[in-house]
């Protein structure tokens, strides 16, 4: 097995210059480096991430900053799972993991639990940046003491972020458009439901709904959209009267796409209040949303191994901290759909 003083000897440097090499440090010359990684990929050498951990001499902290859960909306319980299942498998290496949570709804919230998490002092962040305007304040007070970070579930533009983990938000919308053409034919009179205050500050709702809307544009088919912007899901009983109310005013329509994972909410509430037949269409494998598909009340959902989301991103921090090794900028989820049919065996 080849070693680091066996590339220094081919190199014809020292075994600090190879190691500065490995690990993107300065003081190498670019001929130089070039010389040592042509070597380092000749014989496909791999550092050992122990040494390399215990080298630093240091314990490495990963904090993560992700939305709460609740049992009305489970969605980000997996991706919480997920850096959870990764902490085991990089405590070994001399990392560990904290998590931080804060109300999705509330910007507020996002940057108070950001106070919190950054005065624990972390070494690198998995951010889910809900909120755009906001990221971009947490994140200047990141980069100013060099800590690097990571996105994950909404792809954020224009940020230092080392990363992105998740799905393609604009083309998981013109899927949806795509499957509510196929379920409504050329009658498509759809209320697509904003379910937060502001939604352009919501880049993946956003992206959601500009990628349904491009899908009808490209193809040149006509639809009808109503937009509801419905905020307080708590209260069942009013927002059976909106819907009722909205149901009554245009009654063509014949679709509903929720660009987010409360879809179920939708559903049981349009199961009591009308037996019209509708198409629904919603995001995510959650409980709730399972369970509405199986029980007819939605026709499809797109979904996007949010689990693995979280997991990847402990593991590519861990990686990049421990031996600067830089993750791929963009990193896809897939674009899954769901039905009836196949959903016991996603």
């Amino acid at each position: 097995m080849i070693t680091i003083n066996d590339i220094a000897k081919e190199a014809g440097v020292s075994a600090g210059t190879v190691d500065r090499v490995l690990h993107k440090r300065d003081g190498v010359s670019k001929k130089t480096a070039e010389k040592v990684n042509a070597i380092i990929k000749k014989y496909n050498f791999k550092t050992n991430k122990i040494a390399s951990s215990l080298a630093l001499n240091k314990k490495l902290k990963i904090a993560t900053l992700l939305p709460q859960y609740d049992e009305e909306n489970t969605f980000w319980k997996a991706p919480l799972m997920g850096t959870q299942n990764a902490q085991e498998n990089v405590e070994k290496f001399g990392v560990t993991v904290e998590n931080f949570s804060f109300d999705q709804f509330d910007a507020a919230s996002y940057i108070n639990t950001f106070g919190t998490l950054i005065a624990s002092e972390p070494d690198g962040v998995v951010i889910a940046p809900i909120f755009k305007k906001e990221t971009t304040q947490i994140t200047k007070i990141l980069e100013k003491k060099n800590i690097p970070y990571l996105f994950i579930n909404v792809d954020l533009e224009g940020f230092n972020n080392i990363s992105f983990i998740g799905q393609n938000a604009f083309k998981g919308g013109l899927l949806a458009g795509k499957l509510m053409h196929l379920c409504l034919k050329d009658n498509c009179s759809v209320l697509i439901i904003h379910t937060r205050l502001n939604a352009d500050n919501h880049y993946a709702i956003s992206e959601r709904i500009h990628g349904f809307n491009d899908y009808f544009i490209n193809k040149n088919i006509s639809i009808s959209s109503t937009i509801a912007n419905i905020i307080d899901l708590r209260n069942t009983e009013r927002l059976k009267q909106k819907l009722k109310k909205i149901l009554k005013d245009t009654p063509s329509i014949n679709g509903i796409y929720v660009p987010s994972s409360r879809i179920s909410t939708f559903a049981y509430c349009l199961s009591a209040i009308s037996s019209k037949k509708l198409a629904l269409i919603g995001f995510d494998g959650t409980d709730q949303n399972i369970k509405c598909l199986e029980e007819d009340k939605v026709s499809f959902l797109i979904s996007q191994k949010p689990f693995d989301q979280g997991y990847k991103s402990i593991i590519l921090m861990s990686d990049y901290l421990i031996e600067k090794k830089a993750p791929e900028q963009k990193i896809f989820s897939p674009i899954e759909i769901l039905t009836k049919e196949n959903v016991n065996f996603n």
